[in-house]
């Protein structure tokens, strides 16, 4: 039975992915940070498609918390496959103005919570490691192209690093039996402009946007359930843009 660890998904895209990843029969394990009502939402959302799961608290930026995360979500099975889903903008604003303690979370959170997370998935995941092998999404953004000027270069840097590692790292585990890619969303539906303090973003972004609209978590989910599959069986270091032709 596959088994799928979400981080970040009490909301947004990656509680999208965790809903719809239980429809089409993962076993669901996802992070929250602080929103415990709303990812225990979602694990019931996931049990009501007849699949198990588990909601755990834990902070990206904190090794010991990646740590505990992994052994926690240990009790649905072997680890099978993983998205890598937790991440923050931090405050918009100009780069000579950007605080050295908020550009460090966010680097911490979407970098170094991702290399911590990469590195206890490939010992569960691994069939050197005695794993069935799988398949892991990170998500990126489109801010890695577009740069994030005057608003968030930081955060746009941390998911050019994103994608870097999908780059690498699908070569590093090939031989692992481990696929890895990764999904860029452009402006969606969430919450992440309004907690970079600009909230009116996707109203003016949205008619932009050739599609004419920003993009629901849905769609992006889609595309991260297609990368897990085995319909995406020999489809490895792919960045997908989920993003409206921007």
């Amino acid at each position: 039975m596959p088994v799928l660890l979400i981080t970040g998904a009490g909301r947004g895209i990656g509680a999208a992915t965790a809903k719809l990843a239980a429809a089409r029969g993962y076993d669901v394990g996802i992070t929250y940070k602080t929103d415990a009502k709303s990812a225990n939402e979602v694990i019931a959302a996931v049990k009501q498609q007849g699949r198990k799961a588990v909601a755990i608290k834990a902070d990206m930026a904190s090794e010991a918390d990646v740590e505990r995360m992994f052994n926690e979500a240990d009790t649905l099975g072997r680890l099978t496959h993983f998205v890598y889903n937790a991440g923050i903008p931090g405050t918009a604003g100009r780069l000579e103005s950007a605080a050295s303690t908020m550009m460090r979370e966010v680097v911490e959170v979407n970098v170094l919570g991702t290399l911590w997370s990469m590195q206890r998935a490939i010992r569960r995941m691994s069939v050197m490691h005695g794993g069935q092998g799988g398949a892991v999404v990170l998500l990126s953004s489109v801010a890695a192209d577009i740069g994030g000027p005057n608003e968030y270069v930081w955060y746009a840097a941390s998911k050019g690093a994103i994608e870097s590692m999908t780059y690498g790292l699908s070569k590093e585990l090939a031989g692992d039996h481990i696929r890895v890619n990764c999904v860029s969303p452009g402006a969606s539906e969430t919450r992440i402009h309004a907690d970079a303090g600009t909230p009116e973003k996707l109203a003016k972004v949205g008619p932009m946007i050739p599609m004419g609209r920003v993009g629901k978590p849905e769609e992006s989910a889609e595309g991260i359930l297609f990368l897990l599959s085995d319909a995406a069986s020999y489809i490895s270091g792919t960045v997908l843009r989920v993003a409206g032709g921007r």
